[in-house]
């Protein structure tokens, strides 16, 4: 079976992670705020960190409730750099409670998150044809014009690659390599 040349085929979870969910659109507000976090805390780390990480994540940030995690108080920004299980950098922690605030304000005004982040790609999956993964970018003018709106907005650790890769995951585009088991299962 033909697979994207960044799954390890000695890695399960990374490699479930490929098979089952990267590509796959995500319309859920608490499934794109978790992936935006995790894409931003993955910055300058590898992506097999964040992914060992997720149940952490998930239970320290509430499940990613963005009510609950925008009501986080400095108190629990402490708790939350002495655990362990996620990535204790300061700015990263806190990006995800004034992210949350952010969420909040998305959801009043455009209705919802998905609404919002899928309106960058027109609400449907962009499909590319990359035959090699050196034919991939690390960043898109979909990707920089979400960056600069979220950004806009106060949101942070949304940089145009944090963006694309936000997109990649969440099925925004699909990226998956033609030659990949997954590239027509995802296409549709």
């Amino acid at each position: 079976m033909k697979r994207c040349g960044w799954a390890p085929v000695d890695n399960a979870s990374y490699l479930a992670y490929h098979d089952e969910e990267w590509g796959v659109p995500v319309h859920d507000d608490r499934r794109l705020f978790e992936m935006l976090t995790l894409e931003g805390a993955q910055a300058g780390l590898s992506w097999s960190t964040i992914l060992n990480k997720r149940e952490g994540y998930r239970r320290v940030f509430a499940d990613f409730d963005a009510g609950t995690v925008a009501r986080f108080s400095g108190r629990k920004v402490e708790r939350l750099l002495a655990d362990p299980s996620i990535v204790r950098n300061r700015m990263k922690v806190e990006s995800t409670i004034n992210n949350a605030r952010q969420v909040l304000t998305v959801q009043e005004e455009d209705g919802s998150l998905d609404a919002y982040l899928w309106s960058f790609v027109g609400g449907s999956p962009k499909v590319n044809r990359f035959r090699s993964l050196g034919d991939i970018p690390p960043e898109s003018p979909e990707s920089k014009a979400m960056s600069k709106d979220l950004k806009r907005r106060g949101f942070r650790f949304v940089g145009p690659t944090v963006c694309y890769a936000f997109m990649q995951a969440c099925g925004l585009v699909n990226d998956h390599v033609v030659s990949c088991f997954r590239y027509r299962q995802v296409a549709g």
